[in-house]
């Protein structure tokens, strides 16, 4: 992690010695200060927000893959059904549901 000096502060820490004989020469002190700007956001500041997206996707994913299995359960059991009940009659109407023509 790179160092970062608390606000407020302006130069970074000048050895005492190196200040010392400045003072007492008079001459300058020269601080170099090297800055990385790169422009941009940096790729880990998009992570946390395309991980929250990537398992919302698979969420749904999973929620519609558990509707069509319900969905297929639920044909499948009324076909069994109707294939074991038989032909349906109502008011002297009877419909063959699940049977041929030339099934009797």
């Amino acid at each position: 992690m790179a160092h970062r000096d608390p606000p407020g502060i302006i130069t970074p820490h000048i050895p005492a010695d190196d200040y010392r004989r400045a003072e007492a020469t008079g001459s300058p002190v020269v601080i170099v200060v090297h800055h990385d700007t790169r422009p941009g956001r940096p790729a880990r500041e998009y992570l946390f927000p395309l991980a929250i997206v990537g398992a919302g996707v698979i969420g749904v994913f999973g929620l519609v893959a558990a509707f069509l299995a319900l969905l297929d359960f639920a044909v499948h059991t009324a076909l069994t059904i109707g294939g074991a009940a038989g032909p349906i009659s109502v008011g002297g109407i009877t419909l063959r549901l699940f049977r041929g023509k030339n099934t009797g």
